[in-house]
């Protein structure tokens, strides 16, 4: 018959806070963070790729409401993030 007991759960943390370069080479130059201005770019850039879909040649308005509501929610995303990690805590 099997055991019943448990063994202790481990209090170490599940999430290194920082990354060893002997694991990752690139980490020794700071490449392993997120890089929060191409991320940025990235997100206008889709903004006003959202927003040049809407000059075509349709004639229905409805994909319209779609790709303005989408441009403006990552917009509206973007400009809450940038405020909010500007604040010191």
């Amino acid at each position: 018959m099997a055991a019943t007991d448990l063994e202790k759960a481990s209090t170490e943390r599940a999430v290194a806070t920082s990354v060893d370069p002997a694991e990752v080479p690139s980490a020794a130059w700071g490449w392993s963070g997120e890089s929060r201005k191409t991320f940025l770019f990235a997100g206008w850039f889709v903004v006003i790729a959202l927003l040049g879909m809407t000059i075509g040649n349709h004639s229905g308005h409805v994909e319209d409401i779609y790709l303005i509501c989408l441009a403006g929610l990552l917009a509206t995303i973007m400009v809450v993030d940038s405020l909010t990690r500007r604040i010191p805590r």
